[in-house]
């Protein structure tokens, strides 16, 4: 039990922890949440290697689900260790026998004796449902397969999030709709019914400070996955060609191999897309067809496919692993977005007697039509 003093106020919670592949069990934290109620217990807290979005968003659906009043907090241990992490590495505690505690602490959960360990494997439905879809088949609406998959994914982008969290020294977030982060049911259901529409599993991870989010797309039809971030192109560079040539100079890659560029046109004009490699060696290929025309938006991407390692249950998660920080590293942390220069000030009216009503009424007076 943990008991927190904030001058006349006390607040106190039952703890519940477990390592390696030890789940959490629902009838158990029932249990906690009596035993909670019974003593004037504030909340239990749970702490294991499954993965939450939230704290209040509980990875068991019967424990979210419960009437009791008895609120029950999650954490993981991935999570507890992201977060020792960027104190330590950021310096922010001036207490210096706090800060070796704190280290010692996350020595601790980096032994392999702790049992402390991401998300590392798909559940055996991935397979299924990857040879669903290959052979030309749809997901059912109430599929068998898509439930465990779903769950898994949320799991697998939070750790995710934890992972880019501990390489920047900044607290990484998935972006969802606030009806999402309220409400894991609903989020579940909604991008269940997207899984069954565009046969892809997505998400986004906002990093603070970075020009756009991160994009991940996994899309089982291609086998593939495509990790990208969308600018607005600048507006005060009116050709097609200037446009792209201000991306470009932002994209510090020496190999374009696998980056592409999808342009976003204005009206009704379809979205066209081209390499990395075809706009540097000539922009103009660009303009095609567009000659009148100049994108109104971009989206850089890298697009790998992964054959038959992207179906297998460790091997997706490993390759995702992989080419979602490649992506930020090599590209995402050298993008900035477009933004407007402030006004200037007009030669003729450069001091506050320019703009008194008596030098407005001259000016409408010499006003020439």
């Amino acid at each position: 039990m943990i008991v927190l003093k904030i001058g006349s106020r006390e607040w106190r919670a039952l703890v519940e922890a477990k390592v390696g592949n030890s789940d959490l069990d629902t009838d158990q934290l029932e249990r906690y949440r009596a035993l909670a109620k019974e003593n004037e217990i504030d909340c239990v807290i749970s702490i294991s290697n499954q993965f939450a979005t939230t704290p209040e968003n509980h990875p068991i659906e019967a424990v979210r689900k419960s009437r009791s009043k008895i609120p029950v907090f999650h954490w993981s241990w991935m999570h507890i260790l992201t977060a020792a992490d960027l104190l330590v590495s950021k310096e922010d505690i001036a207490d210096m026998d706090q800060l070796i505690l704190l280290n010692e602490l996350r020595r601790f959960l980096t032994h392999e004796s702790a049992g402390v360990k991401g998300f590392d494997r798909m559940p055996k439905e991935w397979t299924e449902l990857n040879k669903l879809v290959s052979s030309g088949g749809k997901i059912p609406a109430k599929s068998p397969l898509a439930l465990p998959v779903m769950e898994a994914w949320h799991q697998e982008t939070r750790d995710l999030s934890l992972i880019l969290s501990r390489m920047t020294g900044t607290t990484v977030s998935q972006r969802m709709p606030r009806k999402h982060l309220n409400d894991p049911g609903e989020r579940l259901k909604d991008e269940l019914q997207t899984l069954r529409d565009v046969e892809a599993l997505q998400c986004s991870i906002d990093i603070p400070d970075a020009a756009a989010t991160i994009d991940i797309v996994a899309d089982i039809k291609r086998r593939s996955i495509d990790v990208g971030m969308s600018l607005r192109a600048p507006e005060d560079k009116k050709s097609t060609k200037a446009r792209i040539s201000w991306l470009l100079r932002q994209l510090r890659i020496e190999n374009g191999d696998g980056y592409f560029v999808r342009m976003m046109w204005p009206g009704k004009s379809d979205d066209t897309q081209f390499s990395v490699s075809e706009l540097r060696e000539d922009a103009e290929c660009a303009t095609v067809g567009k000659e009148h025309l100049a994108p109104h938006g971009f989206h850089i991407f890298l697009s790998e496919r992964l054959g038959g390692k992207f179906t297998q249950q460790t091997n997706f998660i490993s390759e995702l692993e992989r080419i979602v920080p490649e992506f930020y590293r090599e590209v995402g942390v050298n993008l900035t977005a477009w933004q407007r220069k402030a006004p200037k000030v007009q030669s003729d009216r450069s001091t506050g007697k320019d703009v008194t009503t008596e030098a407005i009424a001259e000016d409408a007076e010499e006003f020439d039509r």
